[in-house]
């Protein structure tokens, strides 16, 4: 098996600088089908097979969603690389391991620092590492911090850290790959790089529908570039995805709408809360044009989302009457003076779990949602009156939590 059968042409460079070992860590930033990810998946076994005391610790920031994405895409790899009889895998504890030497590519949350406290080596030491969707930690620190708990013990070490960069120019993530390190090889790459047959035809059809309907997604989408001018009002945001059994899990479900007909949006969130974490997870959404309050209303009955509380917007008494009348639990949200400041100042004290295959339209919103600014660019106080009818939905979802005393963090 040659590598560059199985390695997108735009990693050549990057690989032979990983083998060589030219630098110790690695950022890949790349949008939809850049390969990014796969490329790591194929070199942290290599580096494994050639430096026999070396074992690697694949992290994402939560748990329960190793198994459907790094876990699955190591698997993919090894045997791609032609060794998968080579490899054992365990699901508990979630890893790899190559059973002519014993070593191990270890699978962890970083949602549980104790945990990864406790992650050894059974014997050498964690030589590679590495981070999966990087904007989703919490900032350079806890990465930092992970790393000075394993880089230790050896000489070769190799950080990987791979992400789709957030739309706002702001994030993090964005800022720290633009610091120059000696220590740092930056590598960007997007799905125009790889070859047309590895991703299929199916794939460059999605992309050139949405760059025909929606530019600016497309090229943050599939291109990974930053569209955003900086100033976006919710900033502390996970972008992943949101399984069945982690949502069946929600214990408080919360539920929004905001009436539209054309060219404004008719909005229905549901979502669940925890409040521990203070994490908003936004579950599933109906964002359309043109539906009659009895075609809304029947969706949501069809989805049985008629078994928690609905606050709607109260300037529509009678659509909110229209669909009391169909059964559902729907209450008109109580507003006043100051509560939209007050609304968004409790959101975004939380962290909002956005999976856009789940909720598109409520993605497209919160990730495009900044603040305005003067012609010499400085930020306008307030909020925004367009573009927003996910996002009142999801603050109607909540009047009822952030109306309580003291209830802002």
């Amino acid at each position: 098996m040659r590598l560059s059968d199985v390695l997108g042409p735009a990693f050549y460079d990057l690989a032979r600088d990983v083998f060589r070992h030219g630098h110790t860590h690695y950022d890949l930033a790349g949008g939809r089908g850049s390969l990014k990810s796969s490329t790591v998946s194929l070199l942290a076994p290599l580096l494994l097979v050639q430096n026999p005391d070396a074992h690697a610790l694949v992290l994402r920031k939560v748990g329960n969603t190793l198994r459907d994405s790094v876990f699955a895409q190591y698997m993919w790899a090894v045997d791609k690389l032609g060794m998968g009889a080579l490899w054992r895998a365990h699901v508990s504890p979630m890893e790899l391991e190559y059973l002519p030497t014993g070593q191990k590519i270890l699978f962890r949350g970083a949602d549980d620092p104790m945990k990864l406290k406790s992650v050894k080596a059974p014997f050498g030491y964690i030589a590679v590492t590495h981070f999966e969707e990087k904007d989703q930690f919490a900032g350079r620190e806890e990465i930092r911090s992970i790393l000075q708990s394993t880089m230790r013990g050896g000489e070769l070490f190799w950080n990987f850290e791979s992400y789709n960069p957030p739309a706002s120019r702001d994030n993090w993530a964005n800022q720290d790959s633009l610091e120059d390190r000696p220590d740092r090889l930056r590598h960007k790459s997007c799905y125009l790089d790889a070859p047309r047959q590895w991703l299929g035809e199916a794939f460059f059809s999605q992309a050139e529908a949405l760059k025909a309907r929606d530019e600016r997604a497309y090229r943050h989408e599939y291109l990974g570039q930053v569209t955003g001018t900086g100033g976006n009002v919710f900033q502390r945001l996970e972008i992943r995805p949101i399984s069945q059994q982690e949502a069946g899990r929600m214990e408080r479900i919360f539920q929004g709408v905001d009436w539209g007909w054309y060219p404004d949006k008719f909005a229905f969130l549901r979502t669940g809360y925890d409040p521990a974490q203070e994490r908003i997870y936004l579950l599933d959404e109906y964002y359309v044009n043109q539906k009659s309050n009895r075609e809304t209303a029947q969706w949501v009955r069809e989805r049985g989302y008629f078994d928690y509380p609905i606050t709607c917007d109260s300037a529509e008494p009678k659509s909110i009457g229209d669909w009391r009348d169909m059964g559902l639990p729907a209450r008109g949200a109580v507003k006043g003076p100051g509560s939209v400041d007050y609304g968004f100042k409790w959101l975004q004290g939380r962290t909002l779990v956005i999976d856009p295959a789940r909720t598109p339209g409520a993605y497209r919103e919160i990730t495009r949602y900044e603040y305005e600014r003067d012609r010499a660019g400085n930020v306008i106080s307030g909020y925004p009156d367009r573009d927003d009818h996910a996002i009142s939905a999801l603050r109607y979802a909540y009047e009822g939590l952030f109306n309580r005393r003291g209830s802002v963090g």
